[in-house]
């Protein structure tokens, strides 16, 4: 039988500086250039968590509140909210420092279904989730709330 496992187990905070690579023609950081980093740190956290191959099953709206520019640092903070049998929700809070001043915004947020997948590509069982603090066992009451909508959501079509 596979371990119950913690949210601190498995949970990611990874940063990247935004370059003239990372922008559009008006000097913003490209929306999908913080998507992909989104997707790449929830992932992230699956994997460790299932310690399998995952993929993306869906993201649950990304709404951006603050631009992000060159010379920007960007932090990704990612948690596990639920695990189901073979699926997760991870959640992830960006926020954006200006390195000089040390000025901080709170960019975007994004709650992401992961899939674990198996060698043959099949979707595979991962570990259950133990929440412990009073934070995670809100996120994970909130998690299979939007679990259920989903669910409904899917069966009204």
């Amino acid at each position: 039988d596979m371990e119950a496992k913690t949210v601190a187990d498995s949970d990611v905070k990874t940063s990247q500086i935004m370059t003239p690579l990372d922008v559009n023609s008006v000097g913003n950081v490209h929306g999908g250039v913080i998507m992909r980093l989104v997707d790449t740190t929830a992932a992230l956290v699956a994997m460790r968590h299932a310690r399998s191959n995952v993929v993306t099953a869906s993201i649950d709206r990304m709404d951006f509140h603050n631009p992000v520019f060159v010379g920007d640092l960007v932090t990704f903070k990612a948690s596990l909210n639920m695990a189901g049998k073979t699926s997760m929700e991870v959640g992830v809070r960006v926020e954006r420092e200006q390195p000089l001043s040390g000025e901080t915004k709170h960019v975007a947020s994004a709650y992401l279904t992961m899939a674990a997948m198996g060698e043959d590509r099949k979707p595979q069982p991962i570990p259950p989730l133990t929440v412990i603090t009073e934070t995670e066992t809100r996120r994970n009451r909130e998690a299979n709330n939007r679990r259920e909508a989903r669910f409904r959501e899917r069966q009204a079509k």
